[in-house]
């Protein structure tokens, strides 16, 4: 059943039009609502550090690596339905299209509840394995219960908008975006400042904002006339949709969930040296996650377009469009490198003013920060490739790199080399090189080899 004479201008047709300005005007909005997502926790991160402790700080910086390994599990779900979606959208099949969506949703419901529950149970266990500091044990705690008890909104939003994504729209998650990250704040000063609650009250803004933005996004979906509307009536899982979402989603979701878990070992690296490094790594890792912006975006970017234009049956196109979202993305990125090199102590110094915190925050960031740009070809390569179908070839390169290599490295340098916070943080850098290289290899030998990654999704188009 086609889809053209339905589409509605909030939907973005890629498989026509100049490529540059294709990729530019999905990412544009796509990164400045990453920017305001990030907000919520940097934004505890900030108010907590200057208003509470640097032990606070540093529970919230230690509970990321927790928070991801959860979160990405579930995106990866995502990636797996955004493909699906792009590719029925680009192929111009409203019937399947609808399928897909009602059984996102439907699983998403499910999945969050399941989540929520799952990470309330693992708090514990997972703080023991990356050594929490007593100092540090108790806030860190707190923050992640009342966090996971929560996440369904988070959930709920990241699935509602990838869906938006899937088929073009990348502009209105970022005005939502925007009003809950402004309320985040408002309830940040509020519950931190006013009512002195603490770590505590910052979890709870965070809660409250995510909420916000879940019940903002169903109600765009139920009450769109778009082609993508989802209906309550008609929300059911269908088994053969849910299986095609898990054959592209699941590699993603085992890479992030290893990635992030593998993390909680490096963490466990840094706090061997106590709070201050904890508090400086945490520093970093916020403004590193800043600085990601550019090539998470892009790479989003190229997995609708590319999957868009493989359902419309224009290879060359994707191909090309695959090389001009890396060059953006490295020359972007590049700037931004020179520009936090540069004025990385008033950086840190936004997380808190203690000069320790400050002095081990900029070790890390210029020791790391020039690296970002194999992250840019690792990152958007991937988000191509899982466009055409192929999710294990970046997981098997990614978990090689980004796990196994970097805990090799880590392991063997703090033992026989050195151990001090520099290595430690350089182990970053040493996974990032190797997959860059490695993926670049693989990508070529598919396009000129044609293993044929994007036969499973092409079944069914």
């Amino acid at each position: 059943m086609a889809l053209s004479s339905q589409r509605q201008s909030t939907a973005r047709d890629m498989t026509q039009g100049p490529i540059l300005q294709q990729l530019v005007s999905f990412a544009l909005p796509l990164m400045l609502g990453n920017v305001f997502q990030m907000l919520y926790n940097t934004v505890d991160s900030v108010i907590v550090g200057n208003f509470v402790s640097k032990q606070a700080l540093a529970a919230i910086g230690s509970t990321a690596v927790i928070v991801n390994m959860l979160v990405f599990f579930f995106n990866g779900f995502s990636i797996g339905a955004a493909v699906l979606i792009s590719r029925y959208f680009g192929a111009r099949s409203q019937e399947k299209l609808h399928a897909a969506i009602e059984t996102t949703m439907a699983a998403t419901f499910v999945l969050s509840l399941a989540f929520s529950v799952l990470g309330i149970v693992l708090v514990k266990p997972l703080l023991a394995i990356m050594r929490t500091p007593e100092d540090v044990l108790q806030d860190a705690a707190l923050y992640l219960r009342i966090y996971f008890g929560g996440m369904a909104g988070l959930l709920i939003y990241n699935m509602g908008s990838g869906i938006l994504r899937a088929v073009g729209d990348s502009t209105r998650p970022l005005y939502f975006l925007i009003l809950t990250s402004i309320l985040n704040i408002l309830l940040d000063l509020f519950f931190v400042i006013v009512l002195r609650a603490g770590i505590a009250g910052a979890a709870i803004a965070t809660v409250l904002s995510q909420f916000l933005s879940a019940v903002l996004i169903l109600t765009l979906l139920t009450r769109t006339r778009d082609v993508y509307r989802m209906s309550w009536r008609e929300l059911s899982i269908d088994g053969a949709i849910l299986g095609k979402i898990f054959a592209v989603g699941m590699p993603a979701a085992i890479q992030s969930v290893v990635t992030s878990f593998s993390n909680i070992f490096v963490q466990g690296y840094i706090n061997v040296f106590g709070s201050d490094v904890m508090a400086g790594w945490s520093s970093y890792n916020k403004l590193d996650q800043f600085i990601m912006l550019p090539m998470q975006s892009m790479s989003m970017a190229a997995t609708t377009f590319v999957s868009q234009n493989i359902g419309a049956g224009d290879d060359q196109r994707s191909d090309r469009g695959t090389v001009i979202a890396i060059e953006m993305t490295c020359s972007v990125t590049g700037v931004i490198a020179l520009l936090l090199y540069a004025f990385a102590p008033g950086a840190v110094r936004l997380f808190s003013p203690d000069p320790a915190v400050i002095r081990y925050g900029v070790l890390f960031v210029r020791t790391n920060v020039f690296f970002m740009l194999f992250n840019c070809v690792n990152h958007v390569l991937a988000g191509a490739l899982r466009g055409r179908g192929d999710s294990r070839g970046p997981m098997v390169i990614m978990l090689s790199t980004f796990v196994v290599l970097r805990q090799c490295y880590l392991y063997f340098v703090t033992r026989y080399i050195a151990n001090t916070p520099r290595i430690v943080g350089f182990g970053y850098p040493v996974g990032w090189i190797a997959c860059c290289v490695i993926e670049l290899i693989y990508a070529w030998h598919q396009r000129h080899g044609r293993l044929g990654a994007e036969t499973l999704m092409n079944r069914d188009s």
